[in-house]
């Protein structure tokens, strides 16, 4: 079933990761600048959750369960937006923090596949709706660890760095075309779900993350910046945007108070 659009003022934003974290705050903070949101991620009660938040604040969303790697349920879902203006890349994570004598290449397959191939399959079957738009903007949320390695964090790295070209070489390529690509690469962001996935359930190791940090980021901040960034002018391309916390002056450079 189609997902209505058309013959809306308001403009249309695909948050792809929308059930929990950063997509969830990004599809909030969108609904509240005017866009119409259509969420999606592969937890269909949580997903509708946030929809319905959205819908409680007077916002206009629509949730569909989707999961990026899945090239055909892609195609599906983009044959049921009438129209776009905006792509959120968001699903993504991270999954493992062995070093790469020990990593599970299963683990590496799988972040490439969620961080990098989802974000290129979203892309190409919204891109047509975008440049008809007149006006597209694609986002991909990457990391400071796209260009900053560190020991454990080979595997997140690479994938990162995997969105980090992609995002380079699409604006590259869609240059004289009526598209925006923008970078958003967080540095330390506590969310409820990230560590803790990369930890595989251990709350103890995942809490230690962040121990001592005072005012690391939270999804809001975030969703923020991205708000911010496609709400400037068209003409205006913020080509990659890092947002730290204070207390981090560098991936390995955190100041904790305990």
């Amino acid at each position: 079933m189609a997902i209505p659009t058309q013959g809306r003022k308001q403009r249309t934003a695909v948050v792809t990761g929308g059930s929990s974290g950063i997509g969830a705050a990004t599809a909030r903070e969108l609904a509240r600048a005017g866009f119409t949101v259509i969420l999606t991620a592969r937890r269909v009660d949580r997903l509708e959750a946030v929809a319905k938040e959205i819908r409680a604040e007077g916002g206009i969303a629509h949730s569909r369960p989707l999961d990026v790697t899945d090239r055909e349920a892609v195609a599906a879902f983009a044959e049921q937006v009438e129209a776009c203006e905006v792509l959120v890349n968001i699903a993504g994570g991270a999954f493992g923090v062995e070093q790469i004598a020990q990593a599970d290449p299963a683990d590496w397959r799988h972040m490439y596949e969620v961080n990098v191939l989802g974000t290129l399959q979203l892309t190409q079957a919204l891109m047509p709706k975008l440049l008809a738009s007149g006006d597209g903007t694609v986002v991909v949320l990457t990391s400071t660890a796209s260009f900053t390695c560190y020991e454990g964090g080979g595997g997140y790295s690479a994938a990162k760095h995997g969105a980090h070209v992609l995002a380079e070489t699409l604006r590259l390529e869609a240059c004289g075309q009526p598209l925006r690509v923008i970078e958003i690469a967080p540095g330390m962001v506590h969310t409820e779900e990230f560590s803790l996935n990369r930890y595989r359930g251990d709350t103890d190791r995942a809490d230690a993350v962040y121990a001592g940090v005072p005012g690391p980021l939270v999804a809001e901040d975030v969703a923020d910046a991205v708000a911010w960034a496609v709400s400037r002018p068209s003409h205006v391309n913020v080509d990659l945007l890092v947002v730290r916390p204070r207390a981090q002056a560098a991936q390995h450079k955190v100041h904790r108070t305990s």
